[in-house]
């Protein structure tokens, strides 16, 4: 009987990990493919220049398929020593995310300030030869959003010294239309409508998020219920 649970929870928990590690390989993929395919659309943020779109999905694809990697072979070879891994990876993952959402919350008047005066400063960079990627992402997200600057249209008169605008701030898009004082831009920034966009989608933001806590603790349980399981058989496996 008791060996029998021990092959359901193992094959419970070898399923699980195998989708959690084919998500990682899939985000992973698709990681590699936007580092590839759009590696001129780089980052904003003069500050944190790898931290791209492809760099983020690559990172978190890694993560995910090394855990599931840790969750499969463990459960598979019924090995404590994986499955303490497994458990420790996903506990420290939790805290991590725990302790920047209380840091976010907390700080977050701050953080806006921050995120804004960085933005600013690197729209001075946008005309300038090795900065291909940041004038390519402010492009598609002032032509997608239908916004301008940072806070307002005038950030770009402060960043680039004169009174002129990116020609994707301009309603009616042309060439050089940023530079005719007399067309009509984007009145509202972009900083806002992403704030805008988070508004709206809180719930959905939400929901996914306690989607991947309780992913997180499913497999934190199933891995310390294996662990337990095997050692109480009193069965000795190899590290």
């Amino acid at each position: 009987m008791a060996r029998g649970c021990l092959c359901c929870l193992k094959y419970m928990m070898f399923t699980f990990n195998l989708i959690f590690w084919l998500c990682g390989c899939g985000l992973l993929g698709v990681g590699i493919w936007l580092s590839v395919s759009q590696g001129s659309f780089a980052t904003f943020s003069p500050s944190f220049p790898s931290l791209s779109a492809a760099n983020m999905v690559i990172a978190i694809g890694t993560i995910v398929m090394v855990t599931g990697f840790l969750g499969c072979l463990g459960a598979i070879k019924e090995n404590k020593c994986l499955l303490l891994s497994f458990f420790i990876v996903l506990l420290i993952i939790l805290l991590a995310e725990l302790i920047l959402i209380t840091l976010f919350f907390l700080y977050s008047d701050k953080v806006s300030e921050n995120a804004k005066q960085d933005l600013k400063d690197g729209l001075a960079l946008y005309n300038t030869d090795n900065n291909l990627g940041l004038r390519n992402a402010w492009n598609i997200i002032q032509a997608e959003w239908k916004c301008c600057g940072v806070i307002a249209y005038t950030d770009w008169h402060e960043a680039l010294k004169e009174k002129i605008v990116p020609d994707r701030c301009c309603q009616e898009h042309y060439q050089n239309c940023g530079h005719n004082a007399t067309n009509m831009f984007w009145n509202r920034g972009c900083f806002e409508k992403v704030e805008e966009w988070l508004d709206d989608n809180k719930h959905l933001l939400g929901t996914i998020g306690m989607v991947i806590l309780v992913v997180q603790l499913l497999g934190m349980a199933f891995s310390m219920t294996l662990f337990h399981h095997i050692h109480r058989m009193g069965k000795k496996y190899d590290a």
